[in-house]
C-alpha cells in the first residue's frame, strides 16, 4: 500500500488511486486559495492542482501535457496536476505558491 507524503501528513492510499482523491479523502487539498473553490474538479482543464511529485507514478496523460503547455505553467517545470496522476508508489508531493501552485524554485530564482 503505497503512502503519499503531503504538507508533513502521510496519506495511505492503494495502487493506481488518483493524487488529488488521495489528498482529498485526507481532508486536504493540492488547491491553494481560492483554487479550492474555483476549479475543474478533476477535470485536467484548469491547471490549480498543479503539484511537485518524487516517487512513482504514471506518465502525463495528454490532457495533462496539454494544460501544462501554456501559462502560466510551462512544460519543463516538472510539475504535473494531481487530477491526472495516478500513485503507483510511495510519493512526497510540493504544492509551490501562487494560485495555480506555478511558482516553483527554477521560477523564482529568475
Amino acid at each position: 500500500m503505497p503512502t503519499v507524503r503531503f504538507r508533513g501528513r502521510d496519506f495511505p492510499c492503494n495502487r493506481g488511486d488518483v493524487l488529488r482523491d488521495v489528498l482529498i479523502a485526507g481532508d486536504d487539498s493540492p488547491h491553494n486559495g481560492r483554487s479550492r473553490v474555483l476549479n475543474c474538479r478533476g477535470s485536467g482543464s484548469c491547471g490549480t492542482c498543479a503539484v511537485s511529485v518524487t516517487g512513482a507514478v504514471t506518465d502525463r496523460t495528454r490532457r495533462e501535457t496539454a494544460r501544462l503547455s501554456f501559462p502560466p505553467h510551462a512544460p519543463e517545470s516538472g510539475l504535473r496536476l494531481a487530477c491526472q496522476t495516478r500513485v503507483l508508489g510511495d510519493l512526497t508531493v510540493e504544492k509551490h505558491p501562487g494560485f495555480w501552485g506555478q511558482h516553483t524554485e527554477t521560477d523564482e530564482e529568475s
